[in-house]
C-alpha cells in the first residue's frame, strides 16, 4: 500500500472511531428503558423524556456556532465531544435522578458538536471525495447504534450486572476516541498559531443563514431526521398494535437500521450514474413512503419487507442529507456555518416528530391518522430535496447568468 492509500486509509479510520460513538449513548436507553424507569420510578412522560431529550438538543451546537466571533478548529471540536460525551456517560450512572437527566442532556450537546464539527472536516480534507467519505461516516454511525442496542441487553446478562453497566462501557469507546484525536487537534491549533491567518469572508454567517440553497438543505435534512426518529421511537410498538410480539418488533427495528447502512453504501455508486443528486432524493421518498405505507397497512406477515424498503430509503435520505452539506458549500468556512445551520434547525424539527405523532395517535387512538401526517411529510421532502441536489454552491463568486444578472450560487463539486 502506497503512503498516500495508507494516509487516506488512516483518515477514514479516525473518522470512522468517532462516528461509532455519536448514536450509542441514544440507542443503548431504549432496551434498558423498563429496568431504568422501575429504578426511578418514572412516569410514561418522564421515560420518554429520557429518550427524547438527547434528541432536541443534537443541533444545539450549530445554533450556537453561527454566533461564535471565531469557531475553535474541527478537530478540537471533536475531542472536546468526546470528553463531554465521557462525562455525559458517566453522570448518569449517579443514583439521582436528576444526575441521570442532567448526563442525558449533556450527552445530546456533546454529540452534537460531533455532528457539527465532521461534515466540515470532510469537506476540508476530502473535497473530491464527498459522497464516498459521508457514506462511511454515515454507515459508521447507524453501525454504531445497531450494534449498541443489540448488545445492551446481552451484556447485562453476560456480567449479572444492573443497567449501569452497559452504560458505562460506553464511555471507554468515546475515551479513545478523544485521546486518538488528541495529537491531531495539537498539529492543527500548532500549524493555526504559526501560519498566516487566513483572510475569513465577512459576513460568513449571514451569507449562509440568508441562501435559499441554504435553507432548503436544512429542511431536507429536518425531514429525513424527523422520518428517522419516528421510526426509532414508533416503529416497534406499531408492529405490537398490529399483533407482532415484542421480541419481533425489536428485531424488526434492528432490521430498519442495517438497511439504513446499504443504502447509505450505495449512496456513492448511485451517484456516479446521476449528473446530480435529484434522482437520489426521488428514491428517498418514494421508497421511504411505500416502506410506511406497507409497514402500516400491508398484511403484517409482509412487514419484514417493507422495513427493508423503508430502511433502505432512509438510509439513502441520510447519506445525501449529510452530502449535501459538503457538496452545496463552497469552501469548509463554509461548510461549517451549513452544517451548523442544517443539523441546528434540522434536528429541532426532527424532534418534532415522535411528539406530533404520539399527540395524534392519542388524539385519534389508531395509527391511520398519524401515518397520514407522516406521508405528507415523505411527500413534502420532494420539493426541498430536489432543489437542494442541483449543482449549485452556496458562497460561491458571483457569475452572470444568460441574462446578464449575477447568480447567488454556482459551480460544481466532484461527487
Amino acid at each position: 500500500m502506497s503512503a498516500r492509500r495508507a494516509g487516506t486509509a488512516g483518515a477514514l479510520l479516525m473518522i470512522v472511531i468517532v462516528a461509532v460513538n455519536l448514536r450509542p449513548a441514544l440507542a443503548a436507553v431504549g432496551p434498558l428503558l423498563t429496568e431504568i424507569r422501575d429504578e426511578f420510578a418514572l412516569s410514561g412522560t418522564a421515560a420518554g423524556a429520557l429518550t427524547t431529550l438527547p434528541l432536541a438538543f443534537f443541533g444545539s451546537y450549530g445554533l450556537v456556532a453561527a454566533f461564535l466571533p471565531r469557531a475553535p478548529r474541527g478537530e478540537t471540536l471533536l475531542v472536546g465531544a468526546m470528553a463531554l460525551l465521557v462525562a455525559g456517560l458517566l453522570l448518569r450512572l449517579l443514583d439521582a435522578r436528576a444526575a441521570l437527566f442532567a448526563g442525558a442532556l449533556v450527552a445530546g450537546i456533546a454529540i452534537s458538536i460531533g455532528n457539527i464539527a465532521m461534515p466540515g472536516i470532510i469537506k476540508r480534507d476530502h473535497p473530491a471525495r464527498i459522497t464516498t467519505v459521508t457514506a462511511v461516516y454515515t454507515v459508521a454511525v447507524t453501525t454504531g447504534a445497531a450494534v449498541t442496542a443489540g448488545l445492551a441487553v446481552p451484556a447485562r446478562h453476560l456480567f449479572d450486572a444492573t443497567w449501569r453497566l452497559p452504560l458505562g462501557l460506553l464511555a471507554i469507546p468515546a475515551a479513545l476516541a478523544g485521546m486518538l484525536w488528541v495529537p491531531r487537534a495539537r498539529r492543527a491549533a500548532h500549524a493555526a498559531r504559526t501560519a498566516r491567518p487566513a483572510a475569513a469572508p465577512r459576513g460568513v454567517a449571514a451569507l449562509v443563514w440568508r441562501s435559499g440553497l441554504a435553507w432548503n438543505v436544512t429542511m431536507f435534512m429536518g425531514m429525513q431526521s424527523l422520518l428517522a426518529y419516528v421510526v426509532l421511537g414508533w416503529l416497534p410498538t406499531i408492529c405490537q398494535d398490529r399483533g407482532m410480539d415484542e421480541t419481533s418488533a425489536g428485531y424488526v427495528l434492528a432490521l430498519s437500521a442495517a438497511m439504513q447502512a446499504a443504502g447509505s453504501l450505495a449512496v456513492p455508486v448511485l451517484a456516479r450514474r446521476a449528473r446530480d443528486q435529484r434522482p437520489l432524493v426521488v428514491a428517498t421518498v418514494v421508497l421511504t413512503l411505500a416502506g410506511f405505507v406497507g409497514v402500516t397497512w400491508a398484511p403484517i406477515e409482509s412487514v419484514w419487507g417493507w422495513t427493508m424498503v423503508m430502511g433502505f430509503g432512509q438510509g439513502l435520505g441520510f447519506a445525501v442529507a449529510l452530502s449535501f452539506i459538503g457538496l452545496r458549500a463552497h469552501d469548509a468556512q463554509i461548510a461549517a456555518q451549513l452544517s451548523g445551520m442544517a443539523q441546528g434547525v434540522g434536528y429541532v424539527i426532527a424532534a418534532t416528530g415522535p411528539l406530533a405523532l404520539g399527540a395524534l395517535h392519542d388524539a385519534t387512538g389508531g395509527w391511520s391518522v398519524p401515518m397520514i401526517g407522516v406521508l405528507a411529510v415523505c411527500a413534502a421532502m420532494t420539493v426541498p430535496g430536489v432543489a437542494a441536489g442541483r449543482i449549485r454552491t452556496v458562497g460561491a463568486p458571483a457569475a452572470p447568468d444568460s441574462d446578464g444578472v449575477n447568480s447567488e450560487t454556482s459551480g460544481h463539486i466532484p461527487n
